[in-house]
């Protein structure tokens, strides 16, 4: 960032130890604001209004008196209130009641709100308006289990909870821990980035559209399932993320309390491990990206243009967060390509720790709508998967939520589109539509893992096939929950080949678990051979080959290597479990030969079959 910002971070840190005693205490404001239960059972009410004539509290406790327990105005627009205790010294609002805040306005107007700060919100069946619900149980659930240590190696599946299940309904916290932890668990993903947990109250939104900053959604069960699903994925060595997009005015010191505290809410009560920062050019740019074209020069990324509020607020979240969390994890969303997004606050950059390869996805889909196979353009495809600055971490993915939506199209279903329906059983005959989209779904996810970044991102179901898009109930599909679920039956039925599909993303993912290419230096490309349509490359001392061609297969074709030494196939997606061919002899060696090929000290000869993402080979005992 530029020197200018970084003054202004210094200066803002520096004002929150002289105003606030530091951001340790500013960020712990969840403690004070809202509804907090006092060690004599009495609850302490705090807001921040400062245009406010007036503050009321109502709700079940008083009978939904509007006048009876008036805030008290103090200073830089803040209000608060006490509740003393019960005649039987108990709370004076019980746990899982409603309440609210009546607002007098200086326009004589009466609004009756829900705190900014609530914890727990709630909708009643076919009720328009939600209520702000009391949470305050008398046993809540104690999470035991330790975070674990920030992965090396990130392999993310991302996830929302209600729609993880096949059937037609709002899936639930406790359907989650006990359906889908174990899957994840069972494919090697070491990370789940959760999708609208933030309460929304729109459900089709995605969760976009952020009512309730504090609050966890209820309309997939209480706050304590939700502890319960983290802790279980703590103790299965599984770090969670939680997802999050947000507008605001960054300049505003109550708003900077509200954002930040916001983020150390969540570390704290939910133990969540860090957080994917959506729409992150939205925020860092007065023009929001809108009608942009970025084509990388730097003047696109300093000037006028650019929102200095928001960037010292991505590098105090940053600072604040690694600080305070070592492990803590971020990911920012731009595409833009903003400089510095990745590198440390300390060396003046935004602070995340990873990037979104945004592009990889993009050229994945452009190349299914627009090219024949034969057509594809292997330097292209490279360029893609590699075009990121040095030292900046990226997480690949060649697919996301965002091609799952309606409107859009997975990957396998652009592969196969409606045969997916009819000719996905292994009891008839392979299609060779089927057999194309078979192989070529495993052969872009695997290079896409390989090649495309320092970590990798899979979308719930994406990594056996999902055969249907993503469509929420709406007006448009008469409220439809049909289009709005996960199929994960599909993969424990034998006979169809979503399983082989499953399997082998399973096994993509605990062999980079066993040889950590994705922690490793970027890849060593030795071959993109237009005409063969085949790509090598070498990363982590694991050698890659592809055979895109969607006809010819080569004997004894020599590839590059580094290392001098024995060879053998550990994953090949030809493989028979893998709805493969079965073309390739497990058992056979391959030696090395010390003539330097393709920029490598060595080289050998393999057999590759015709479009199949060949093999993973690696040198024993290296």
């Amino acid at each position: 960032m530029s020197r200018e910002t970084t003054r202004n971070l210094s200066k803002k840190l520096f004002q929150l130890e002289e105003a606030e005693g530091g951001f340790d205490q500013f960020t712990r404001s969840y403690n004070s604001f809202g509804v907090q239960h006092l060690p004599d059972n009495s609850l302490f009410f705090k807001e921040w209004a400062p245009a406010a004539e007036a503050l009321f509290l109502t709700g079940d406790f008083n009978g939904w008196d509007k006048f009876s327990h008036p805030y008290t105005k103090k200073e830089f627009g803040k209000w608060e209130l006490i509740l003393q205790p019960k005649y039987d010294r108990s709370p004076a609002v019980d746990h899982n009641t409603k309440l609210k805040v009546v607002v007098h306005t200086k326009e004589g107007e009466r609004l009756y709100r829900i705190s900014p700060w609530a914890k727990y919100v709630t909708k009643e069946e076919k009720a328009v308006i939600y209520d702000w619900v009391h949470w305050d149980p008398p046993n809540p659930y104690i999470q035991i289990h330790p975070r674990p240590k920030k992965p090396t190696s990130l392999r993310i599946y991302e996830a929302h909870v209600g729609i993880a299940s096949p059937e037609a309904k709002i899936a639930s916290y406790t359907n989650f821990t006990t359906n889908v932890l174990p899957r994840i668990k069972d494919l090697g993903y070491n990370c789940i980035q959760l999708m609208a947990i933030m309460e929304h109250a729109y459900y089709a939104s995605f969760g976009y559209q952020v009512t309730s900053f504090f609050a966890a959604s209820s309309r997939y069960g209480t706050l304590d399932e939700l502890k319960q699903l983290i802790d279980v994925a703590h103790s299965l060595g599984i770090v969670v993320l939680l997802w999050d997009s947000c507008l605001f005015n960054y300049s505003s010191w109550e708003v900077l309390r509200f954002l930040l505290s916001n983020l150390r809410w969540w570390m704290e009560e939910y133990r969540f491990d860090g957080f994917r920062f959506d729409g992150v050019t939205s925020m860092v740019y007065h023009h929001h990206g809108i009608g942009v074209c970025f084509s990388g020069d730097y003047s696109e990324y300093f000037g006028l243009q650019v929102d200095e509020d928001s960037l010292v607020y991505l590098m105090l979240a940053n600072h604040i967060l690694h600080t305070l969390y070592p492990d803590c994890i971020t990911i920012g969303e731009d595409v833009s390509g903003m400089p510095a997004l990745c590198r440390t606050v300390r060396e003046g950059g935004l602070g995340f720790d990873y990037r979104l390869a945004m592009a990889i996805p993009d050229k994945w889909i452009q190349i299914l709508k627009e090219l024949k196979d034969e057509d594809w353009n292997m330097g292209n495809i490279i360029y893609t998967l590699t075009n990121r600055r040095y030292g900046e971490k990226c997480i690949a993915y060649a697919e996301s939520h965002d091609q799952a939506l309606v409107g859009d199209k997975s990957l396998a279903f652009w592969l196969m589109d409606k045969e997916m329906y009819t000719n996905m059983s292994s009891l008839c005959p392979m299609t060779s539509v089927i057999d194309r989209g078979l192989q070529l779904h495993k052969m872009i996810r695997l290079l896409t893992h390989g090649l495309g970044g320092e970590g990798y991102l899979n979308f719930m179901g994406n990594e056996f096939g999902h055969p249907e898009w993503l469509d929420f109930p709406r007006e448009g599909n008469d409220q439809s929950y049909h289009y709005a679920r996960r199929q994960y039956n599909l993969v424990d039925m034998k006979h169809l080949r979503y399983g082989q599909l499953y399997a082998f993303d399973r096994d993509m993912n605990r062999t980079e678990d066993k040889y950590g290419w994705l922690a490793a230096p970027p890849a060593f490309v030795s071959a993109r051979h237009e005409e063969d349509k085949v790509i090598v490359f070498d990363r982590a001392n694991v050698l890659f080959i592809f055979n895109f061609h969607p006809t010819k297969s080569f004997q004894d074709y020599r590839v590059a290597v580094e290392a001098p030494g024995k060879y053998k196939i550990k994953l090949d997606s030809d493989g028979v479990q893998y709805g493969g061919h079965g073309r390739l002899d497990h058992n056979t060696e391959f030696f090395t030969e010390p003539q330097p090929f393709n920029g490598r000290s060595n080289s050998m000869q393999v057999n590759i079959s015709f479009d199949s993402p060949k093999v993973i080979l690696r040198v024993p005992n290296v």
